[in-house]
C-alpha cells in the first residue's frame, strides 16, 4: 500500500528551557538555595517532548514526518510553531491550537556527566485525546509513532481504552505501531495509575514498545524500582539491572501485546527482545510487505552504548527512537538496527539540546564506519556472541 508519509509522530510536545550549568552544579542543594541567587549560563531554548524529539529527529534523518500534537494559543504556543516552521515549514501544519489552554514547557536541569531532570507543566497535553485526531491522517503513513502517555492525563483517565482505540486504526490501516512512554510523577495523579492495568489494554493495540528501563520497572515491580534507586544514589538505575532482569521485562511486555520491545538503558545502552512469532504477527501489515520480519523473531540482543564527549543527554532517548525507526524503514536486520539506532543516540548527546546535532542518515552509516569506540559495559556476557561487525552481542540460543 503506497503511503503518503514514512512517520507520523503524534503525542506530548513541548517547550524546553535548558540553563548551562557548571559541573559544580550537579546537586539539588547547589541550586535551590532558599532566598539566594544562583548563577547559571546562558538557557537554551528548543522544542522537547516526543513529538517534537523524535519527529524533528526522524526529519533530520531524512524521513517524511509529519507531527501532531497540542498547544495552547499562548507566547509559548506560538514559540513551538515557529521553531517547527523554522526547521520545515510543514511540521506545524497538524499541530493542534487550543484556545484558553496553557503550552507544555519544561525547565531541563542538565549538569554536565549527570542526566536530567525536569520540572514539568504538562498544559495542553493533559486535554489531547483521539477526538483530536483526523483518523485518515494515521492512514497515511508507514509507521505511526506516539510517545509519552503518562503525561497525557486525559489518555490515562480511562485506562488506555482511547489511547488504544486510536493506535489500532494505525494497525488497521497497515501500518506499523510504536510507542514510547516516560517517567510518571509519582506524587501526582499519574502516579496513582495502575499501570499493569494500563499496559495490558493498550499493549495489544502496539507492534514495537521503546520505554526508558526505570519508567517500565516503576510500572511492572515498584518494589524492585524503589530498591535499585535507593542503591542508585542517583546515578542510572540501568547499570543496576542485568540481562536476567532485561529478559524478565522482556517476557512480560511480549506477554501484554507487543511482539517487538527495545529497553533503553541511558548510557548502558539498548536491549531488544521480540515474540518467538513476530513474522505471523506482524505478515500481514499492507504498508510492509516484503520486510523480513523472519529475521526479527525471536531475538535477545544487546548493543553497548558509543563512547562520545556528553555535553547533554536531553532528547538521547527520543532520538534513539528515531535510529531505530528510520532502521525499520530502510529494512535493516535487527543488530544493524540496535547499531544504527545507538549511534543517532550518540550523536544527539553531543549537543545540550536533542535534535541540532542530528545529521543525516548517509552520515550516521560512515560515522560508523570510522571506528567508533564501544563504551564499556557492566552487564555479564560471557555467554553471549558478540557480533564482529555490528559490535552487537547475541543471546545464546
Amino acid at each position: 500500500m503506497a503511503k503518503q508519509f514514512d512517520v507520523i509522530v503524534a503525542g506530548h510536545i513541548c517547550l524546553d528551557m535548558i540553563p548551562a550549568l557548571a559541573a559544580s552544579q550537579s546537586r539539588a542543594e547547589d541550586l535551590l538555595l532558599p532566598g539566594r541567587l544562583v548563577h547559571v549560563g546562558p538557557a537554551t531554548l528548543t522544542l522537547g517532548g516526543a513529538v517534537a524529539n523524535t519527529g524533528i529527529a526522524l526529519h533530520r534523518l531524512g524521513a517524511t514526518t509529519k507531527l501532531i500534537g497540542k498547544v495552547g494559543d499562548d507566547l509559548l504556543g506560538t514559540t513551538v510553531l515557529e521553531s517547527l516552521r523554522t526547521i520545515d515549514r510543514g511540521l506545524a501544519d497538524r499541530i493542534i491550537v487550543a484556545p484558553g489552554e496553557p503550552t507544555s514547557y519544561t525547565i531541563v536541569i542538565s549538569p554536565p556527566g549527570v542526566d536530567r531532570s525536569f520540572l514539568h507543566c504538562s498544559g495542553a497535553n493533559d486535554t489531547f485525546s483521539g477526538a483530536d485526531l483526523n483518523i485518515k491522517t494515521l492512514t497515511d503513513a508507514r509507521l505511526v509513532h506516539f510517545g509519552y502517555p503518562p503525561l497525557m492525563q486525559r489518555l490515562l483517565a480511562d485506562g488506555g481504552e482511547d489511547l488504544a482505540q486510536l493506535l489500532r486504526q494505525g494497525q488497521r490501516s497497515g501500518a506499523l505501531v510504536s510507542l514510547d512512554m516516560a517517567m510518571p510523577d509519582v506524587n501526582s495523579p499519574q502516579g496513582h495509575v495502575q499501570w499493569k492495568a494500563w499496559l495490558s489494554r493498550v499493549l495489544p493495540s502496539v507492534d514495537f514498545f521503546l520505554p526508558s528501563f526505570d519508567e517500565i520497572l516503576l510500572m511492572l515491580d515498584p518494589a524492585r524500582y524503589q530498591q535499585l534507586v535507593e542503591q542508585a544514589k542517583g546515578k542510572n538505575l540501568a547499570a543496576l539491572a542485568d540481562l536476567p532482569l532485561l529478559q524478565t521485562i522482556g517476557d512480560q511486555l511480549i506477554e501484554l501485546g507487543s511482539p517487538l520491545v527495545a529497553i533503553k538503558l541511558g548510557d548502558c545502552g539498548l536491549y531488544l527482545q521480540t515474540h518467538a512469532q513476530t513474522a505471523q504477527l506482524l505478515a500481514e501489515r499492507s504498508a510492509w510487505q516484503g520486510f523480513d520480519w523472519q529475521a526479527w523473531q525471536g531475538c535477545r540482543l544487546f548493543a553497548p552504548c558509543f563512547d562520545v564527549e556528553v555535553a547533554g543527554t536531553t532528547g538521547a532517548g527520543d532520538c534513539t527512537i528515531a535510529g531505530m525507526i528510520m532502521a525499520l524503514l530502510h529494512g535493516l536486520a535487527p543488530a544493524s538496527a540496535l547499531r544504527h539506532a545507538a549511534a543517532v543516540g550518540a550523536w544527539c548527546v553531543q549537543s545540550r539540546d536533542a535534535t541540532s546535532n542530528i545529521p543525516n542518515w548517509s552520515e550516521v552509516g560512515e560515522s560508523m564506519s570510522n571506528g567508533w569506540p564501544l563504551r564499556k559495559t557492566t552487564y555479564e556476557l560471557n555467554s553471549w556472541t558478540r557480533c564482529q561487525e555490528t559490535g552487537v552481542y547475541i543471546a545464546p540460543n
